[in-house]
């Protein structure tokens, strides 16, 4: 079971959507001279930790970060980190979407041509076996990833439903850790952000 196994879930850096809260799934933006600012603050932070594993998506935004953190030749590529499939709202922002869906929200409303987040749920349970099948107990495993894909993982790992991830605010450029007490599954630290 891997018990004792820390995964480090670390959210890329800002880019010009997470700036101006468009929905980013899909499209494959670089990041802000900002957003590249704070991946170099995380190497700063991650400088000197010892990870057994090291998984990454595919878009350059959570790429670039792992790249910037130090850890591109470590990192493996998992489609399942990918963010949630945002469908037709993709690259619109909540507000421009309630304009035509009153009260719209990603985490109870339907997203049309997109991913369910039972389905989103179902990879992130994918990326924990994954991860803790790659780490001795007591070992650690970075995540580099999506503000969504991370929340709904986070929920997952203390076994609630997928859209227990609305609990979690993750900022851009974060670290979050989630672990054990002896046999329970808990979050050690969450959304960590960092000055430049």
């Amino acid at each position: 079971m891997s018990e004792g196994t820390q995964l480090w879930l670390v959210r890329h850096g800002e880019t010009e959507w997470s700036k101006s809260g468009q929905h980013t799934s899909r499209t494959d933006i670089p990041l802000t001279e900002q957003g590249r600012k704070r991946a170099e603050a995380l190497r700063e932070y991650l400088k000197g930790t010892k990870f057994d594993a090291v998984f990454v998506s595919p878009m350059q935004r959570a790429r670039e970060t792992c790249a910037i953190a130090g850890f591109a030749g470590q990192a493996q590529v998992d489609d399942n980190l990918k963010e949630w499939d945002y469908g037709i709202y993709e690259g619109k922002t909540t507000a421009q979407i309630r304009a035509e869906v009153s009260g719209w929200s990603v985490w109870k409303d339907p997203i049309i041509g997109g991913e369910t987040a039972e389905h989103v749920g179902e990879r992130a349970d994918a990326v924990i076996t994954r991860a803790l099948a790659s780490a001795p107990a007591g070992g650690n495993i970075a995540l580099f990833a999506h503000a969504h894909i991370l929340r709904i993982l986070a929920a997952r790992w203390l076994l609630l439903a997928a859209t227990g991830g609305s609990l979690f605010a993750l900022g851009t450029g974060s670290v979050s850790v989630l672990g054990w007490e002896r046999e329970t599954r808990v979050i050690q630290s969450w959304n960590r952000v960092f000055d430049e």
